[in-house]
């Protein structure tokens, strides 16, 4: 007999990354199809996305466990959908009172998004700043305008990048926006690890910070190009055997131990 799909993948914006959800009670009923719009339960709350098709590779590496709280609750209404559209219309006029505001106060803090929650409890500003914020009158004259609870989320560089999306100089979308699911620390040492030009511009992606590509072609332990010491045996250390989690005897069955 054929196993019953127990998850389904969900992407909330176009360039968005796909994100596992568990089908919970759904799993009996048939299961939503790509295209299926659903309200999911994610850790911010209730949220309304469109049904994916699902990489079961990439979904087994990330397999939820059966208490995981993202969940699909059911398929959307015609209701959710006029909803979820409305919150984005409020999305973008919050965005463009709290721009005005930000500027009258000549705060030192970029607008990256605004986000307001499927229930609308709460309406979530991101921003990108160098220094320390003091947006507490900004908080007190949105809530009052907007009468629901604010919340200021101050990110990085290359988060912001993951929120807004775009285009590297390869020509795909970003990694942060698509697959990446983690940060991971890139150093200019990559670069000439793979003999490749210093200029900055060319080094660094949409963010301003060092591409994140720069560690997808680093040496491995025999010098082999291409995943770090991946092809050495089970070791997933971009970085080389024997390094960071590693450890100073190798990995897998790689016998170079850095």
């Amino acid at each position: 007999m054929r196993e019953t799909v127990r998850y389904v993948s969900v992407k909330f914006a176009p360039m968005g990354r796909a994100q596992t959800f568990l089908l919970g009670e759904l799993n009996a009923a048939p299961a939503p199809v790509t295209g299926d719009r659903v309200v999911v339960q994610t850790e911010s709350g209730p949220a309304v996305g469109a049904v994916v098709p699902t990489i079961q590779g990439v979904a087994e590496r990330h397999k939820l466990s059966q208490d995981s709280t993202h969940r699909v609750v059911r398929k959307a209404s015609a209701d959710d959908i006029v909803v979820k559209l409305k919150r984005q219309q409020k999305e973008q006029e919050a965005h463009r009172l709290a721009l005005l505001k930000i500027r009258e106060r000549g705060l030192e803090m970029k607008l990256t998004r605004v986000e307001l929650l499927f229930d609308g409890s709460r309406m979530i500003f991101y921003f990108t700043s160098e220094g320390r914020v003091d947006f507490r009158e900004l908080v007190r004259e949105l809530a009052s305008e907007f009468h629901t609870r604010i919340e200021m989320r101050q990110i990085g560089a290359r988060d912001e990048a993951k929120m807004l999306g775009g285009y590297g100089s390869c020509g795909r979308p970003l990694c942060c926006t698509t697959w990446l699911n983690s940060f991971e620390p890139v150093s200019i040492k990559m670069a000439k690890q793979q003999d490749l030009s210093l200029n900055p511009s060319r080094l660094s992606g949409l963010c301003g910070r060092l591409k994140c590509c720069l560690r997808y072609e680093l040496p491995n332990a025999k010098g082999v190009r291409g995943g770090g010491c991946g092809d050495e045996g089970g070791c997933s250390n971009p970085t080389g055997c024997g390094t960071g989690s590693c450890g100073s005897g190798g990995c897998g069955t790689c016998a170079h131990g850095g």
